[in-house]
């Protein structure tokens, strides 16, 4: 079992959320937190643009690569390119409800069959040195018993497989949709910790219905970690506590002012050198503030107006002026 890596505190995979600019924010804000990327089709990574679908900062080590599947050569091809770009692990969703891979044939709908997720696993097992996880969820539809989970924890482990971070609801496929499928599906932490005690050996992490850093720590019980996910997009300075929290890092934590300082100096460097596209670079901004003074102003300033400013200088200007005046507030 791979050693290298603490996850005792990870921020799950979200398209449309954990894009680098994203995943560059938190590690400014968090320097242990384990970080997912967005899921990337295998499909994608053979026939598509690596590089763009695949560079990311230094600075986000550690750092995994979500790949989305069914077919053990090209998950195996990806984890030869994800070993090639520096990911620290690469993790195969088995646990996205959304039509897209319904129609492609994976994520939770591969629960049905852990067999073809075990050849994947053990594909990637041959191809790289990186250590393999799934992400998947406690069921699907009328596989919901804890002996299916049981099987199916089984057999992808058999080929390999040490790391398993479960959604601990079910998803059901013809009657919610991918959104409702977060929310409706019961928890059910319990067939979780019992697969900790079946599987002892294996690293097990909780995701599901943790919605603070309180929470997520009372949670933890007996296992390897947790996954928190919409929390941290919607308050990304909540992992302020998580290096102390979770890992016992006494070092003083970067302040609020230094940490969106440090994320204006990257959104300048990627405007003027990278050529990002400027809504990808501020879309994560609005969130900052969460529950302060002033929260409001900034999230209507930074989605509305700042969109409209075409002038790279003068948009790091009036961002500039509206933290100096968020800071004001803060400590007024």
């Amino acid at each position: 079992m791979d050693k290298t890596l603490d996850r005792r505190f990870c921020v799950a995979p979200m398209m449309g959320y954990t894009d680098r600019h994203f995943r560059y924010l938190l590690r400014l804000i968090s320097k242990r937190a384990m970080l997912y990327t967005e899921m990337i089709s295998s499909h994608a990574i053979v026939h598509g643009d690596r590089p763009k679908l695949l560079d990311f900062s230094v600075q986000e080590h550690p750092l995994a690569l979500q790949v989305g599947g069914n077919n053990p050569a090209e998950m195996a091809y990806s984890a030869i390119c994800a070993e090639q770009w520096g990911y620290d692990e690469i993790n195969i969703n088995v646990g996205c409800p959304s039509a897209r891979v319904k129609s492609g044939g994976f994520g939770v709908h591969l629960m049905k069959t852990p067999k073809v997720v075990a050849d994947c696993v053990a594909a990637i097992r041959r191809a790289s040195r990186l250590p393999v996880s799934v992400k998947c969820r406690i069921g699907v539809d009328q596989h919901d018993s804890y002996d299916e989970l049981y099987r199916f924890i089984e057999s992808v482990a058999s080929a390999g497989c040490e790391i398993f971070i479960v959604h601990a609801r079910k998803a059901l496929l013809n009657r919610l949709s991918p959104r409702q499928n977060r929310i409706i599906p019961p928890l059910n932490y319990a067939y979780v910790y019992r697969l900790k005690q079946d599987f002892p050996t294996l690293q097990f992490i909780l995701n599901g219905g943790l919605d603070s850093i309180e929470v997520a720590t009372r949670d933890i019980q007996d296992l390897d970690g947790v996954m928190l996910g919409r929390a941290v997009c919607k308050n990304p300075f909540m992992l302020s506590t998580v290096d102390y929290q979770f890992y016992n890092d006494v070092s003083e934590p970067n302040t609020a002012a230094s940490i969106t300082k440090a994320m204006l100096r990257y959104i300048e460097h990627q405007l003027n050198s990278n050529g990002s596209i400027k809504q990808q670079l501020l879309k994560h901004l609005p969130s900052l503030f969460h529950g302060q003074r002033g929260a409001r102003h900034w999230r209507r300033w930074v989605s509305m107006e700042a969109m409209q400013i075409e002038e790279n200088s003068r948009l790091i200007k009036l961002l500039e002026h509206n933290l100096n005046r968020m800071f004001l507030l803060k400590a007024a």
